[in-house]
């Protein structure tokens, strides 16, 4: 595991569509049939990931509240499965199922969408706004493993706040920290 933050500079980013493997349904499917009317929030994240699994409960709670606003939720995994076979989407299926996880869970073995999105760790945060421009890149709170700082979400649930509000007010964004995304080797980011 290397402890790596996501990078801020990603305002030009528009949510784009991709054709990928759904474990939650075990279906190929088009992300872009999950869209929310109001935002759409990406999280890139995978099965073993401690900084994941610390926040697991808690972002599936805060997944299916905000639905109620009609701000759906979109996981994607794009860990090289063949070094990290408990990130496959068997295992990914199993999770789901298991934490009784209501969105979609994404598979992007070619890490195409990894690199669309330059995400660099897991979990990473990404809200959209209805016309699918970046809203909000950035960590979930201040909550790490053993850090003994209570999981709030406060730093995503105020962009979803200000995202609610149509707010255009620019406001302070923390960077993503988690483990690395598990590159298949000759496919590593040239954006870090």
């Amino acid at each position: 595991m290397v402890l790596t933050a996501s990078s801020l500079s990603r305002d030009k980013i528009k949510l784009k569509d991709f054709k990928l493997l759904n474990t939650t349904r075990n279906l190929e499917e088009n992300i872009s049939n999950y869209y929310g009317r109001k935002g759409t929030l990406v999280i890139f994240m995978c099965n073993h990931c401690p900084y994941v699994i610390h926040l697991l409960e808690h972002i599936i709670g805060l997944c299916n509240k905000i639905k109620e606003n009609e701000i759906m939720s979109i996981a994607i995994s794009s860990n090289d499965i063949i070094n990290y076979p408990q990130d496959s989407p068997e295992k990914m299926n199993l999770l789901t199922k298991e934490k009784k996880i209501e969105f979609p869970y994404f598979f992007d073995k070619s890490q195409e969408v990894a690199h669309y999105y330059q995400a660099l760790c897991t979990p990473e945060f990404l809200l959209f706004d209805k016309n699918h421009k970046l809203f909000y890149h950035g960590r979930y709170d201040k909550s790490r493993p053993n850090n003994e700082i209570e999981i709030t979400g406060e730093d995503l649930i105020y962009a979803i706040d200000m995202l609610k509000k149509n707010s255009g007010t620019k406001f302070l964004q923390y960077p993503s920290m988690g483990c690395n995304i598990k590159w298949i080797k000759g496919n590593e980011p040239k954006y870090e």
